[in-house]
């Protein structure tokens, strides 16, 4: 095949910092209230609009409540891990290695007793049906790393006894989050909105604020992780007031991201967006001779993390190093033409490509892509020749 010859405009395929929305400069920053205090009253007023158009652009609950919180999404997730569990016994969920993750922390950092483990290869989900949601959930939403998402939340119960732990951090402002059958959402800036790194959210319903309020931990509780002080939710946590202190030049370029969701139609409009950017890398799946996803079933083909594996029956041909070796060289070909950064499979992951197709993601971008993966692939196989 004859290289092509149109790029794509931002070579930004990352899966996370993802790319900046379209038009991104560093002029949006401008406003950014530098060399402040974030206690300062313009600094909480900075931090509370953050929050109030999180719930605008997410379509939170009025009484669920939000926090910006130090550590990313890895900080909100084992805030909640840490200051919730043990009050009952937990149902731990994976099926790629973030996941997996937070199985390690409860089962061996917390090392609670009462715990069980469903796990499923890469591509797969594990049997939902055996979940009880009685007890804790801990789970996430897409399968960053496996590009596997949940279809819905049906197989949690409407008058569950146990909380449910969201770990929504490459879901949020790209797919349809359930609030009512999730009690704690967790997510990343520099994920879907293409945010900068560092800061994590934390989103309580009032069914977790309860938790917090009549169960305290056996551990030892780090100040980062504290919710809350004499019994009670420390509620300036969750109106700006935040642990320890933000970077008002990431909170910026958030609220920058967010008026920018709004202006494509909030939610809606995201997750639009993101479908159709799939829509684009599959209608050229389905047409090619050596790609294919790596989830097994279509319905769970997650629309941000799209992960792919080579499917030529050539590459059986192979030992397993050279098999291995293919997507990875592909990988950085195209990254040494400028074409397409950083969409190699993630270290843990089984070898093949993670092509990120949120909202900030041109489709125009996907498809010139796809002619550059055929071109790489026909350079990589003829090298074998």
């Amino acid at each position: 095949m004859t290289k092509p010859l149109t790029a794509p405009r931002r070579p930004e395929f990352s899966s996370g910092p993802c790319a900046k929305r379209p038009g991104w400069t560093s002029d949006v920053l401008n406003d950014a209230l530098l060399g402040r205090s974030h206690r300062s009253k313009p600094g909480k007023q900075k931090l509370q609009y953050a929050i109030d158009k999180t719930r605008e652009v997410l379509g939170v609950p009025d009484d669920y409540v939000i926090a910006i919180v130090p550590g990313s999404d890895t900080g909100a997730v084992e805030m909640a891990l840490w200051s919730m569990l043990g009050e009952r016994g937990v149902d731990m969920m994976a099926w790629e290695s973030f996941g997996a993750g937070w199985v390690t922390d409860v089962a061996k950092q917390l090392k609670l007793e009462d715990v069980n483990i469903y796990t499923a290869e890469y591509g797969n989900l594990p049997d939902l049906a055996v979940v009880d949601t009685d007890r804790d959930v801990v789970f996430t939403w897409n399968g960053t790393t496996s590009g596997v998402k949940l279809v819905n939340a049906d197989w949690i119960s409407d008058d569950r006894k146990g909380l449910t732990i969201c770990d929504a951090t490459s879901a949020a402002f790209a797919m349809e989050l359930p609030f009512d059958k999730l009690d704690v959402v967790t997510y990343s800036w520099q994920k879907v909105l293409g945010g900068e790194a560092a800061h994590g959210m934390l989103i309580l319903s009032p069914r977790a604020v309860e938790r917090l309020e009549t169960y305290t931990p056996e551990w030892p509780l780090p100040k980062i992780f504290r919710l809350t002080k004499g019994g009670k939710l420390i509620a300036g946590i969750f109106k700006g007031e935040t642990i320890n202190t933000p970077s008002m030049l990431c909170v910026e370029d958030y609220i920058d991201a967010l008026e920018w969701a709004a202006g494509l139609g909030g939610l809606k409009g995201l997750v639009a967006k993101s479908e159709a950017n799939l829509k684009v890398i599959a209608d050229w799946v389905a047409a090619s001779s050596w790609a294919a996803f790596l989830a097994n079933d279509p319905a769970t083909i997650s629309n941000t993390s799209v992960c792919l594996k080579v499917s030529d029956p050539w590459l059986a041909t192979l030992d397993g190093e050279a098999q291995a070796a293919v997507p990875k060289k592909l990988a950085a070909m195209l990254d040494a033409e400028g074409v397409a950064f950083d969409i190699g499979a993630y270290r843990d992951a089984p070898p093949g490509l993670r092509i990120w197709a949120g909202a900030t993601v041109e489709a125009d971008d996907l498809t010139a892509l796809t002619h550059w993966l055929d071109w790489a692939y026909g350079e990589v196989k003829a090298s074998y020749a």
